[in-house]
């Protein structure tokens, strides 16, 4: 298990019981209560820690490595028929970003997401979770196949932002953002896209356009990342933490500015340190969210997602 800096303290103390239970079983001694005592103690600076999390520590959390990813999701809450489509039909596959048909509570679905790598050489192959123009184009294609054949779309936000190199802006990665925009805000089926990790910049708005955007409890969500902010500001990454509580980014935030729908609770400490109950409570709130979606008039669904993005932010004609 992998600890961040603000969760030291929990590490002392779990090393603390099990170097406890180790002493009891070469004395032979009875440690029972010594070892109630440090769990007590753990339960204790759990709850002390995870109930205070600053944004800066909850952007951390969404960063933690052992945290599932997009495929992660899709293998636990689809029935094991999880058939991936590749490319975009016009330069390649980008490995970044990865979509497919699955089944979901017997309903089927096109489900759509950003992928990060486990390991130095999936990290790699996957492009840290930051998909090209041919990503964008890919998940448009999905969506559009989708809309054919009359099914619901889900879509899982964890990156930490488009690719920026000089490739990816020549082969028109703007416009591949904005055309996903446009095209979503249209599409006539159900559309939930849900925050796991990361939902930085316009990468995460590319397939972030629906009829109910979700957020896990310790994710993030904004235009830039704390340390991107930090380095434009004050020229260093120093006052990143300043950053994050500026930028309002954490999921009661973007409840609070009606920028999300719904907060998906996760297990103390994380959703690595539980992660069937994370994929329990969100099995759960596409099972809600899809029935009420399907039994609305995909019309009025389009004018409701419509009127529910351009009241987002303030502008003048």
């Amino acid at each position: 298990m992998e600890y961040l800096d603000f969760e030291l303290p929990i590490k002392e103390l779990i090393d603390q019981l099990e170097k406890t239970v180790e002493i009891g079983k070469e004395t032979k001694s009875n440690v029972n209560d010594l070892k109630k005592e440090i769990t007590l103690k753990i339960k204790a600076k759990k709850k002390e820690i995870y109930t205070n999390l600053t944004p800066w520590q909850i952007v951390q959390l969404s960063r933690h490595p052992n945290r599932p990813y997009t495929l992660d999701y899709i293998e636990n809450l689809t029935e094991n028929n999880f058939i991936e489509l590749h490319g975009d039909r016009n330069f390649k596959d980008d490995k970044a970003m990865i979509g497919g048909w699955g089944t979901i509570n017997n309903q089927t679905f096109m489900l759509i997401g950003q992928q990060k790598g486990k390991n130095t050489k999936s990290r790699q192959y996957r492009n840290f979770g930051m998909a090209n123009p041919e990503g964008y184009r890919k998940a448009l294609r999905l969506m559009k196949m989708a809309e054919k054949f009359n099914k619901p779309i889900i879509t899982f936000i964890d990156t930490p932002g488009a690719y920026p190199g000089l490739e990816a802006e020549a082969r028109g990665q703007g416009e591949a953002i904005a055309r996903n925009i446009y095209e979503m805000i249209q599409l006539k089926v159900p559309i939930l896209c849900c925050i796991i990790g990361e939902g930085a910049s316009g990468g995460a708005l590319g397939i972030g356009v629906g009829d109910k955007i979700m957020m896990l409890e310790n994710t993030w969500y904004s235009v830039i990342s704390p340390e991107s902010c930090s380095s434009i500001l004050w020229r260093n990454w120093d006052n990143k933490e300043l950053a994050a509580e500026a930028l309002k980014l954490t999921p009661k935030d973007m409840l609070k500015n009606k920028l999300i729908d719904i907060i998906i609770k996760e297990p103390i400490g994380g959703a690595h340190n539980n992660p069937q109950q994370v994929y329990d409570n969100i099995k759960l709130e596409i099972h809600h969210q899809t029935e009420q979606l399907l039994n609305t008039n995909p019309e009025k669904r389009i004018q409701q997602r419509i009127n529910k993005f351009s009241k987002m932010g303030i502008y003048s004609d």
